[in-house]
Formats: structure tokens, C-alpha cells, sequence
């Protein structure tokens, strides 16, 4: 069964191409240095560079004997173990030399003395004494990681542009960086709209709802690396509308939910433009979320870009993965990321409409050889109750209506 769908909608990938293309022309917020522990979830503004070879030495990657190679190529071989070597040794402890027929005990992490040119594992061994024999041959450079192999001394580890996470915070501890320069978080004004909306800590009149979008979208928000404001909830009234639009326009990005599809309130669009705002799109084909706005607002040098985001709990959610997130990350300093999709079986037969890229709330399951998913009963894109069990959205393209059990369907990850 075919739905309407005004032909003149852009597509999903048309739309999703043209926030990516607009995402790459800003520029990001400035930088300031901040410790290790506050950088997470920032992105770089220079580059990490090693301040020394990584491994400094070359490092055995096993416990067991340093060796030559060619001493143990016919096995058994049987060798005299000369000394010990362990992690963070001395440089006399580790300055022994490896001779022909002879090994030393050396530990994990620990440098492979000079002369030896690759170790053999612990469990390949039997030793009685000094006497080592090796039941294993190696080749050279077995278990050791040369000197400079993961960088060299001055060699890019983490280029700018990375958001920071344990590894990269590792890499920076490793190069001796107790605080990093990353870009300020962008802050991301979020503004609800609608007479039928009250603040959460309020009771609800019997036709109110309380105000849940500002909450997951200031969530969204925090977790990729922005700085949520939120601001009053917007009446429908054109005067205190245009107040909070421009007080959400100083802001690096603006959110607006409800207000942007086409009933008589819907009055988000109508007072956009008359504070000059250049809409790139207004709607697109998709389920949930059809009505979404992007667009920007210039005064003088600079522009806000802004989302209309439609006023269901669901569609709020959606939106701003498939549409805000590369703008957010652009702001951040960041490259935009990719959706991330994966394939999986569906388990049950389910039908829709045509005509609109559909994201329908789903649980993945099964297992690592053969991951299923199932669509989760849902009452629409106000069904907050579905939304908070999935993890992730089957996608269902435009032209197909029927979907049967054992199937293989495209689904977009949380």
C-alpha cells in the first residue's frame, strides 16, 4: 500500500548528503586545554606525537627465553641460560649479551637483550638449572616488537580531529600529556514548543504532556560531546516564539522540537523566516520524522544552523541521529561520523506502507554466528515505551512492503 508522500520531499540519502556536505563548511568551536579526565568525549585540536620511540627497546611480547633464532632452528636445542630479565629491569640487568647457544629468561614487557633476536615461549621450553631446552624453533623477530615499530620519535599517534576516548587517553599518558587541547563543547540550545507542554517537575493538566523531549534531546546532546541548554518552553504565540528563537540563535546550534508540521500552531517555519532564516529542507521522506526542518540563520559573518524537529517523543529521537549528529560533530571539531548499519535475520513477519525510508524501533538479539532482530510492538512515533526498549531501528527502504521471517534486514545501531 502506497502513502501519501508529497513528491517534492527530499529522500533520506539526498537529505542525510546534504547535511553532511553543509556539516564540513564550519568551523569548529576554539580550543582550550583541559586534563586528561576532562578531555573525554572532546575532540582533539592538535595532533598527539610520540615523544620518544614506541617501544622505546625492543619489547618481548611473551614470557619464556630470549634466543638467536638460528641457535634453535634444529629443536631439540639445548642452550645455557645467562641471566634473567623482567619488566622495568635495569640497564645492567638487561645489558647482558646473547651469544651463540645461549638464552636469558626474559619477561613479558621486558627489553630482549642485544644478541638475541627473538623469544621462545615459556611453554616450549624445559629447564633444569642454566640448561634450557627448546622443544620449539622460532623465527627471528618472533614474540618482540622492534624499537619504534608502534611510532617513532616525533611520529603523528593521534592526529587532531579525534574525539577522545580511553585509548586516546591512554596515548597521551603514554607521551607524557597530563592535559590535551581539544575544542570547546558546542553549546546547543533546545527549545520545546506547544501550549500542551509543561516542565517535567509540574503535574499535567489532562490534555498537557510533561516535557520529555527537551530531556532526551539534552542527553543526545551531552553524550556526543555538546553542551545542552535548555531553555523555556515556547507558547504558540508568534512574540514569545520569536524571543526564544532568538535567544536559542546565540547558541552554536538550536533545536526546536514541535511546531513544524502543518496544523494551525505549527507556527515554527513561519517565524524562522521572518527573522531571515534560509531553510535547506523542510520535510523529508521518512517515518518517523517526515515534517523536519534544517536550515540557518546568518547575522553578519556568522550563521546558526538550526533543527525543526518534529514534536513526538520518537521522531525527536530519530531525527537527531539521522540529521543533527554530523552537525554536532563538525561543531566539535570532528569529522561526521557515518551511520553505523549492520545486517541481521528478522524473526517475525511484519508488513508497511511504501513511499518513506522507515526507521521502526527493534531489539537485536540471537547470537554472534546469527544475530536476529524483532520489531518491537510500537503506537507510533509518541510511543515512548518501544523507543526505550530498542537498540536499534530496522530500516525498511521505500519500495518494500512485506517482510518475512528469516529474512535478512538492514538495521541502523544505537
Amino acid at each position: 500500500m502506497e502513502s501519501a508522500v508529497d513528491s517534492k520531499l527530499p529522500s533520506f540519502g539526498d537529505a542525510r548528503r546534504l547535511v553532511e556536505e553543509y556539516a564540513i563548511t564550519l568551523s569548529p568551536t576554539q580550543p582550550e586545554l583541559l586534563s586528561l579526565l576532562e578531555s573525554c568525549g572532546l575532540v582533539l585540536a592538535e595532533d598527539l606525537r610520540a615523544d620518544r620511540d614506541f617501544p622505546p627497546f625492543p619489547r618481548s611480547t611473551r614470557d619464556g627465553f630470549a634466543v638467536r633464532a638460528s641457535d634453535v632452528k634444529i629443536v631439540p636445542a639445548h642452550l645455557g641460560c645467562i641471566g634473567e630479565i623482567k619488566a622495568g629491569a635495569s640497564c645492567e640487568q638487561s645489558g647482558v649479551v646473547v651469544r651463540q647457544d645461549q638464552c636469558v629468561e626474559i619477561m613479558t614487557g621486558a627489553p630482549v637483550p642485544e644478541g638475541a633476536d627473538a623469544v621462545v615461549m615459556v611453554e616450549f621450553t624445559n629447564r633444569s638449572g642454566d640448561a634450557v631446552t627448546v622443544q620449539r624453533s622460532v623465527a627471528v623477530g618472533e614474540n618482540v616488537v622492534a624499537k619504534g615499530a608502534e611510532a617513532q620519535h616525533g611520529a603523528v599517534m593521534v592526529s587532531r580531529g579525534t574525539r577522545v576516548n580511553h585509548t586516546v587517553v591512554a596515548v597521551a599518558a603514554a607521551v607524557g600529556s597530563s592535559g590535551v587541547a581539544v575544542f570547546r563543547r558546542p553549546r546547543v540550545a533546545i527549545l520545546a514548543t506547544g501550549d500542551e507542554v509543561v516542565d517535567i517537575n509540574l503535574k499535567p493538566g489532562s490534555n498537557e504532556i510533561r516535557n520529555s523531549n527537551s530531556y532526551s534531546l539534552a542527553a543526545q546532546v551531552q553524550a556526543a560531546g555538546g553542551d545542552p541548554m535548555i531553555l523555556p518552553v515556547a507558547r504558540d504565540e508568534p512574540g514569545e516564539l520569536a524571543l526564544l528563537l532568538r535567544k536559542g540563535l546565540e547558541a552554536d546550534l538550536l533545536l526546536i522540537t514541535g511546531g513544524v508540521s502543518m496544523g494551525k500552531y505549527d507556527l515554527v517555519e513561519q517565524v524562522l523566516a521572518s527573522l531571515g532564516a534560509q531553510l535547506f529542507f523542510t520535510g523529508v521522506k521518512i517515518q518517523p520524522g517526515r515534517p523536519v526542518v534544517f536550515g540557518e540563520v546568518r547575522s553578519g559573518e556568522t550563521s546558526t544552523p538550526f533543527f525543526g524537529l518534529p514534536g513526538n517523543p520518537v521522531s525527536t529521537m530519530v531525527t537527531f541521529q539521522l540529521f543533527v549528529r554530523p552537525v554536532l560533530d563538525a561543531l566539535s571539531g570532528a569529522k561526521p561520523q557515518p551511520l553505523t548499519f549492520a545486517q541481521a535475520q528478522l524473526k517475525s513477519n511484519f508488513s508497511t506502507s511504501t513511499g518513506l525510508t522507515r526507521f521502526l524501533p527493534a531489539r537485536l538479539a540471537g547470537t554472534q554466528v546469527q544475530p536476529e532482530v524483532e520489531l518491537l510492538p510500537w503506537q507510533g512515533s509518541g510511543d515512548l515505551m518501544a523507543a526505550s526498549q530498542a537498540n536499534c531501528y530496522i530500516v525498511v527502504p521505500p519500495h518494500q512492503e512485506r517482510f518475512c521471517a528469516g529474512d535478512g534486514v538492514t538495521i541502523l545501531l544505537l
